[in-house]
């Protein structure tokens, strides 16, 4: 599949906010790193966690808060906007990403 890189990925405010927040719960400042694997049930996933930069990432930064992009997800995460969630069913960073044509119902999984 090629793909044209076009605009990174947007972080909202409330994602940099939670950061920052668990930076003060844990007394660590870590990156979140957002990465796209193949598998799940609709073909690709997202892979989030906390990290540390590596060489070739995207870093996306706000108010010393980073967020990282590792240059083989990229492509696959143009466009689309990365933020943090607080429902009844739990808390967790979700991507809204204009790239998937489809996605089941875990939110993790999404096809292109």
């Amino acid at each position: 599949m090629s793909m044209t890189f076009t605009l990174p990925p947007r972080v909202t405010a409330r994602a940099f906010a939670r950061l920052s927040e668990i930076a003060v719960l844990t007394g660590e400042k870590r990156a979140l790193r957002v990465a796209v694997d193949g598998g799940g049930c609709s073909g690709f996933q997202y892979d989030i966690k906390l990290d540390a930069a590596a060489s070739g990432d995207l870093v996306i930064e706000q108010d010393g808060m980073q967020v990282l992009v590792d240059e083989i997800s990229l492509p696959f995460l143009q466009n689309a906007v990365i933020d943090f969630t607080e429902e009844l069913i739990g808390a967790r960073f979700v991507i809204e990403n204009p790239n998937a044509t489809s996605s089941c119902g875990c939110g993790t999984s999404f096809s292109l």
